[in-house]
């Protein structure tokens, strides 16, 4: 049997440093991204001032995406300017909504032009990253609510195993009720988790056969749930711990554990090869898509708990 002694610091403190730490690394990148979304919106939209004569002229392919726009001015001075468009040009000259710059007719634009989507490109850049900064941020705070108001409940002696499950990349913990129905409960990785014997008593805060989130104590460890409760056993390859299992001989480090969860990062490129392709955003798209998509899977792994053991 294995008696509780009452909380210990340490015991929230490394799942709470695991997700902040990810999460801060969301932090920095949207930040990093957004910034330069920001400052490329704005060049952009400072480089449309100015363009305050409309007047309708004619537009006529050159080869490519390019057009180039031709109209007389109210003072009945003819101009022209090549134009590249972000839309497929038309096959053949056609009338168009030309604005331009009366100090300067060379600068201008057409509905279609490429200016106007890398604006939308950038601003879309600033929005998204704003938003996965919100919603991560307000995630986490539910997460750290939400497992505190857990231990607000009046806790009940219950017997389980240790055991992790990896599933494909991903290894996580797991604590399964040892009395049936059995139920399998993810909980955020501990350095007490590896050396529980089989089967352990613990602390429960709440009932596993009832309610969604259950959060465990044993010797003086708190074991904060990953994840909702399962009635069916987790899929992927199973070790349980021993009856009498050997002391570690080191406990993983916050360096071990980022070195588990860089595998989360693998399809990135991938995602950002096919974010560019569609955006047409070239290198620096293909740039910010694998830089998010790399430090959002991180994080995602850190929320689920990721077993470094």
């Amino acid at each position: 049997m294995v008696e509780s002694t009452g909380p210990r610091a340490s015991s929230w403190v490394r799942a709470a440093r695991h997700v902040l730490l990810a999460t801060a690394l969301v932090v920095l990148v949207c930040g990093l991204v957004g910034g330069m979304s920001l400052a490329t919106y704005r060049a952009l939209d400072a480089s449309l001032a100015g363009l305050s004569e409309v007047v309708t002229g004619t537009v006529t392919p050159l080869g490519g995406s390019v057009v180039r726009a031709e109209w007389t001015s109210p003072d009945g001075l003819a101009h022209s300017a090549d134009i590249p468009l972000a839309v497929t040009p038309p096959p053949a000259e056609a009338p168009a909504t030309i604005a331009y710059d009366p100090r300067a007719p060379h600068r201008a634009v057409v509905p279609g032009a490429e200016i106007f989507a890398d604006a939308d490109r950038a601003l879309g850049g600033v929005v998204f990253t704003a938003l996965v900064t919100v919603l991560t941020a307000a995630h986490v705070v539910w997460l750290a609510v939400s497992r505190t108001l857990l231990l607000r409940r009046s806790p009940t002696r219950l017997a389980v195993r240790r055991l992790r499950v990896q599933r494909g990349l991903l290894t996580r913990s797991y604590l399964e009720t040892e009395s049936g129905p059995r139920r399998w409960v993810p909980v955020y990785f501990d350095p007490a988790l590896p050396t529980l014997p089989t089967p352990t008593v613990v602390e429960a805060y709440g009932d596993p056969r009832r309610n969604r989130f259950v959060a465990f104590r044993v010797n003086g460890v708190t074991l904060f749930p990953s994840g909702r409760v399962r009635a069916t056993e987790p899929p992927g390859r199973r070790t349980d711990n021993a009856a009498v299992p050997d002391a570690p001989e080191s406990v993983p480090g916050m360096a071990r554990q980022f070195r588990v969860d860089a595998p989360a990062a693998l399809s990135a490129p991938l995602v950002g090869l096919f974010w560019a392709y569609i955006d047409s955003s070239g290198f620096p798209g293909w740039l910010a898509a694998t830089a998010l998509t790399a430090a959002l899977a991180f994080w995602v792994w850190a929320v689920r708990g990721s077993d470094p053991s």
